[in-house]
């Protein structure tokens, strides 16, 4: 008998949307890579789609019964210099007066933004709970878990690390400046890909109803061999949908794409991925996007790229 596959309707309407918002007219699009092999093996789709959102940027949806998991992955070549992270802060103020969706950050900043998830975890009062710079500004230094970015200048680090006035501790990077190439930081918890090791237990001893139980997921990851940066949402608390997925099994996805770094950003009803201002996950919250502290976006400008010397 053949499986009715009603977790696949509402994505094939939304990615024939992006296909036709997102494909240059003047050249074909460019093909995405296969999968890693590894990866096949440990989800075993049962179903998978690809975009291509932009130039090296490429938005996977794999559903697998196996959870059951509806995966949603973005990879980035970051070898294309009009790339770059950077962090949106919802803002000052208390409570949900601090807090925005993920969709509402990522059209504050416009038609640049390819793509966009959910950052850090915060408080009831809309506090983010590790480091967050935006724009080389500090607005948070407490030391955590986190991701640093900067346009123009490499690969994104991830490790613990807070923020000073003057830099970003460990890193060495300076704050400051104005624009794409400036500094950011967003937060997360745990770190899970350190080297490409796993980093302890994922938590699992000291909190296992987080960190060994099935939840939403998203997380940031970077491959420094090819010099690729993934982000993943992992639905969850939906049935037959899609479970979520425990830290271990979040990590041994990230394992499986090739990544040695990677950091577990907030999950449950936080979790989202947007896509050219489209939110392509199922938010697990009856009332879909949860308002956040902080997101991930990003962003093609030619600010990135260097200034060719004359």
């Amino acid at each position: 008998m053949t499986r009715p596959r009603t977790h696949l309707l509402p994505h094939l309407a939304l990615l024939g949307g992006l296909v036709s918002s997102c494909s240059a007219p003047d050249r074909p699009a460019a093909l995405p890579r296969e999968l890693p092999e590894a990866l096949q093996e440990l989800v075993a789709p049962d179903s998978s789609r690809v975009i291509r959102v932009a130039d090296g940027v490429f938005y996977r949806y794999l559903w697998s019964p196996r959870g059951p998991w509806a995966i949603h992955l973005l990879e980035a070549d970051l070898t294309h210099c009009l790339l770059g992270v950077e962090v949106a802060g919802a803002g000052a103020g208390v409570g949900v007066d601090a807090r925005a969706t993920v969709s509402e950050l990522a059209a504050r900043r416009g038609e640049v933004v390819l793509a966009a998830v959910n950052g850090d975890f915060f408080t009831p009062e809309g506090r983010p709970l590790g480091p967050e710079v935006t724009g080389g500004v500090r607005q948070s230094g407490r030391e955590r878990p986190a991701a640093a970015f900067r346009g123009g200048f490499g690969l994104p680090w991830i490790g613990i690390t807070g923020v000073s006035a003057q830099e970003v501790d460990r890193t060495g990077w300076p704050l400051g400046g104005e624009g794409p190439r400036a500094v950011h930081v967003v937060g997360g918890f745990p770190e899970l890909l350190d080297r490409g090791k796993r980093v302890g237990d994922l938590e699992v001893q000291a909190n296992p109803s987080f960190a060994a139980s099935r939840h939403p997921r998203t997380a940031v990851g970077v491959s420094l061999e090819d010099r690729r940066l993934w982000w993943v949402v992992v639905d969850g608390r939906q049935g037959t949908y899609s479970t979520g997925m425990t830290l271990p099994e979040l990590t041994a996805l990230m394992e499986a794409l090739g990544v040695e770094e990677a950091l577990n950003l907030d999950g449950g009803g936080s979790s989202v991925m947007v896509v050219k201002g489209r939110a392509v996950s199922r938010p697990s919250d009856e009332d879909g996007e949860r308002a956040v502290a902080n997101a991930l976006l990003l962003v093609q400008d030619p600010v990135f790229c260097p200034v060719p010397r004359r």
